[in-house]
């Protein structure tokens, strides 16, 4: 007996989103790229972590 694949609703929607807009992913890739995909600055990573408070274990009790 052949079983039938589940897809939800939610995988069903995006293929059909996909197939209306073939330049869809392209467009999510320029997108990324504008905000997230940056060069590390090595110098600026190690300022941010060096500047870090640590935090206290039970962070709703600092009164």
């Amino acid at each position: 007996m052949k079983q039938r694949s589940y897809r939800s609703e939610a995988t069903l929607f995006i293929e059909q989103l996909k197939t209306q807009r073939p330049h869809l992913e392209q467009q999510q890739q320029q997108g990324r790229s504008i905000w997230w995909d940056k060069p590390q600055d090595l110098d600026t990573t190690q300022e941010r972590q060096s500047a870090k408070v640590a935090q206290k274990p039970y962070v709703y009790h600092n009164a």
